[in-house]
């Protein structure tokens, strides 16, 4: 992986009060509604969060309970941000030594951006609470039952094709807000024609209230460990064998290096999550339900390649950030085609799809055709200062192979972005060769892996 850009803290920069204790209070199963109900609580305020699955699932598992505990440890994290207290108790529910290492890096490095954009240092965090040496429970499952979490991007669609036609059993798993479901992901959903398992997570209200009303801080969170927890008790609800994610190679890649220490965006569908995540998932369940991700040793620049052939997706996919806003009345129903993942979608896909077909995906007018956007592609490779933006886009030497290669096509040389920035760039550290290829390690089961794994 290229390295991203390494900047200095400030001397004396001043730093945000923070809170005393963080204490995780307990969580309820409502089997009759299919809820679980997670309480928090800080040195001022006491948090719900409310999480509902089908009341049709096999709420009788002994190990739903195991399940659900997961997701009550995953979910606080949404609560500790508001204060980011200096001691998380846990003393009302018990932690194994298995846990504790797995929240720590997920509140340390999962928190990694809320805590460079607040000036924080989350290294020293308590975690207090009565050890725990719990004995996994033997989950039965259906072989070759998986859960797919689908997020109606190029990734979970890979995924799914590749697990799919394995198997006459898969189903997707799409998480929302209570009534609330997002076009993005509901139109690729129904592409694929598999039944869906759905999830509603129902967020304390107060943490969803103007920080200027609240005093809370506020950042980014590892998002995808709480729906990587829903998914994993969804499963269990319904006795299935795997829950099967769709995070690449690069996103174990930083977004920037704070004083020597890496902070990633995507930390938690980092391969370093992945690892800590399946031990916990493995003290609890044992060896009943496989966490993994499908595309942990493939390149953004390989899952390209295999969407380019998948073209009954082409016009239904959307990975666009403002596809996503929070108030269903801000959303675009299409691409807006100029914000940091539009632009890198686009780029990762030129090297594979010709620009007409492209400039259909968006609305007529392909970020690379607009001049006004160099700048914002330039940051994706690494020539801009403070390169990558932080989102969840590429690793910068994937962002170069992808430039490089859409710039030998005679049909795109006219495109004024590449025209801009092909001949600023040297070649990128890893081959274009190497990055279609499986790179590194990955968790995938014999029966879920098919030749594109093979070196």
């Amino acid at each position: 992986m290229s390295s991203p850009p390494a900047i200095a803290r400030r001397s004396g920069e001043e730093r945000p009060a923070r809170g005393t204790r963080f204490a995780y209070q307990g969580f309820d199963i409502h089997a009759d509604t299919g809820t679980i109900v997670c309480r928090y609580s800080t040195d001022s305020d006491d948090f719900t969060e409310v999480f509902t699955f089908s009341p049709d699932g096999d709420w009788d598992r002994p190990e739903v309970w195991s399940a659900a505990r997961i997701l009550f440890l995953a979910a606080g994290v949404s609560y500790y941000k508001t204060t980011a207290a200096q001691v998380v108790d846990l003393r009302p529910v018990g932690i194994s030594k298995v846990e504790e290492r797995f929240l720590r890096a997920y509140y340390v490095h999962g928190l990694g951006e809320y805590a460079f954009k607040n000036r924080l240092d989350l290294s020293d965090i308590e975690f207090n609470g009565d050890l725990r040496d719990p004995s996994p429970l033997r989950y039965q499952s259906v072989r070759n039952k998986p859960l797919i979490p689908f997020g109606g991007g190029i990734d979970s669609i890979v995924t799914t094709e590749l697990v799919a036609p394995r198997t006459a059993d898969a189903a997707l798993f799409i998480v929302n807000r209570l009534n609330d479901r997002f076009s993005a992901i509901e139109a690729p959903a129904a592409v694929t024609g598999l039944p869906v398992v759905r999830a509603e997570r129902e967020l304390d209200a107060k943490v969803l209230a103007p920080t200027r009303e609240t005093g809370y801080l506020n950042g980014h969170v590892p998002v995808t460990g709480v729906l990587s927890a829903a998914a994993v008790l969804a499963a269990v609800l319904d006795g299935r064998d795997a829950v099967v994610m769709s995070n690449e190679w690069s996103a174990s890649s930083p977004t920037v290096i704070l004083d020597g220490t890496p902070v990633n965006h995507q930390w938690s569908k980092s391969v370093e999550f992945e690892t800590l995540f399946r031990d916990v998932v493995a003290e609890s369940l044992g060896d009943g339900l496989q966490y993994f991700s499908r595309l942990r040793s493939f390149s953004e620049l390989k899952i390209a390649e295999i969407f380019s052939s998948l073209k009954r997706y082409h016009h239904t996919f959307r990975s666009c950030n403002r596809a996503f806003a929070l108030k269903p009345q801000d959303r675009y129903e299409k691409w807006c085609g100029e914000c940091d993942k539009c632009c890198f979608i686009d780029l990762i896909l030129a090297p594979f799809i010709e620009p007409e077909a492209l400039r259909e995906v968006f609305s007529g007018a392909e970020p690379l055709d607009r001049a006004d956007l160099v700048d914002r592609f330039r940051t994706l490779v690494g020539t801009m200062p403070e390169s990558k933006p932080f989102e969840c886009v590429g690793d910068l030497q994937e962002c170069i192979a992808a430039v490089k290669l859409a710039a030998s096509n005679p049909r795109r040389k006219e495109q004024p972005v590449l025209k801009a920035i092909a001949n600023e760039l040297g070649e990128p550290a890893t081959s274009v060769e190497e990055l279609l290829r499986p790179i590194g390690r990955n968790f995938v089961p014999d029966i879920y892996a098919t030749t594109a794994d093979l070196a």
